[in-house]
């Protein structure tokens, strides 16, 4: 069998009581063995003794991190309920889905098999989230087509952009926002046309920006 890539292990028992040492112990041993079993070289290994039904573990939040800037094809676990239980374990099946991270389990000798119900919790929340990106760049395409609609010309009026010595804090060019709000565009649209041009900037700082300026131009 040829080498399969690189996956990550994950041991997690659920109190810090000094007896579950010899449980993460034996995870790791068990999955370092199903590692070789199935032809995957082992790059890292995590470990949390906390509740599964929590998703704030130092352990998994390493692993997810972990995943997303290195190459790593699987992830391995002695059983399922060892990346949580109840609706966390749904959570992280789905986060793993989306880099595309297989899952194995010792307890299975391979492959996570899925009940139905969880494969059509996955299912929904991919189309969710699908149609949550669709909407957002509905929003985006309006709000910027509103904005060209009243004379905006972004490709003329973005003076920062490309520019990082020269941009305003936290990425909001408050001119522009003050000239977009003059045009007549609400802040949740001003906002869409900014991310549509690169700025990762929320409504709510868009807002004060301008209530920044409004206040320095009265004063």
């Amino acid at each position: 069998m040829g080498n399969r890539g690189s996956c990550v292990l994950y041991c997690r028992v659920s109190t810090e009581k000094d007896t579950q040492e010899l449980s993460l112990t034996r995870q790791h041993e068990e999955l370092t063995a199903l590692a070789k079993r199935l032809d995957f070289s082992v790059a890292e290994s995590f470990t949390d003794k906390h509740s599964g039904y929590e998703l704030d573990r130092e352990g998994l939040l390493d692993l997810l991190d972990y995943i997303k800037e290195d190459s790593i094809d699987a992830v391995l676990i002695q059983d399922e309920t060892r990346l949580g239980r109840g609706n966390a374990r749904v959570a992280v099946l789905h986060l793993l889905a989306k880099t595309n991270t297989s899952v194995f389990t010792n307890h299975d000798s391979g492959p996570l098999e899925l009940n139905e119900m969880d494969s059509m919790l996955l299912e929904i929340l991919a189309i969710v989230e699908e149609y949550q990106r669709k909407l957002h760049n509905a929003k985006i395409r309006r709000g910027m087509k509103r904005a060209v609609e009243a004379g905006y010309r972004p490709e003329h009026n973005l003076r920062n952009q490309g520019n990082a010595e020269g941009r305003e804090r936290i990425d909001a060019p408050v001119l522009e926002i003050v000239s977009l709000r003059d045009k007549g565009l609400t802040f949740e649209e001003i906002t869409s046309v900014l991310k549509g041009l690169g700025h990762q900037v929320s409504k709510a700082t868009v807002h004060r920006r301008y209530q920044e300026f409004v206040a320095e131009q009265e004063g």
